[in-house]
């Protein structure tokens, strides 16, 4: 089994090697672009996409050296029972991002470019196809917070009325009113720009010292 063992050990190609290494990068810098582009994650999407290229080499590297040697092969699943990979992921789209690039770096150190190359190309158009009917509702999943440390007349009926008459959708997320601070945010869909004007507008002819805050989370990761 020893000499079996030993002698399973494949010279690897130089060049192809590095023809695959640099499709990895290049394909995981595309993946990267993508993910900014039409990713929906609340985190920094831009900080995330920049470890899309090493881990797509470093994948395709393990893969490469690990298929030439049934003993590194055996190897590599006994540091895989030690190593625990610990990591804070927030949402499941970084989760499929990230298998996604991993995915890249397999196939291209199993020397399947073709099928790899064609998988990337049909994956993006389904990332795109599923992201334009969100591009087009531009004003979706508000964040809203009305505040004001002088209520006067403004009260939380008044303010979902008004809210209910310009925006649809509309849940309270949060609510505070202790003596002379009132705050209450919302989450909202808006029509249109022009609704959101107007739903500002009556929002502060209720009270003159309201101070009205618009997020979309959606847009921070860009």
């Amino acid at each position: 089994m020893q000499d079996f063992l030993a002698t399973q050990t494949a010279q690897i190609p130089v060049v192809e090697f590095l023809i695959n290494l640099a499709l990895a990068a290049l394909l995981s810098v595309f993946l990267g672009l993508l993910y900014v582009r039409y990713g929906t994650a609340l985190s920094n999407r831009r900080a995330f996409a920049r470890n899309f290229v090493l881990l797509g080499m470093t994948t395709m590297v393990i893969i490469t050296v690990v298929k030439s040697s049934l003993a590194l092969s055996l190897g590599l699943v006994g540091a895989l029972s030690i190593v625990r990979f610990r990591a804070a992921i927030k949402e499941p789209e970084e989760l499929a991002f990230l298998f996604l690039v991993i995915a890249v770096g397999l196939g291209l150190g199993a020397d399947q470019r073709l099928i790899t190359l064609a998988s990337v190309g049909v994956i993006s158009l389904a990332i795109v196809a599923r992201a334009m009917p969100t591009r087009r509702e531009a004003l979706r999943n508000l964040h809203v917070t009305i505040s004001t440390p002088d209520p006067g007349e403004a009260r939380l009926s008044s303010v979902v009325e008004t809210l209910k008459k310009h925006c649809g959708d509309l849940s309270l997320s949060r609510f505070d009113e202790a003596g002379d601070v009132f705050e209450a945010s919302f989450r909202v869909d808006v029509r249109d720009y022009a609704a959101l004007e107007r739903a500002t507008t009556e929002l502060r002819n209720l009270d003159g010292s309201l101070r009205v805050t618009f997020l979309d989370y959606e847009g921070l990761g860009g």
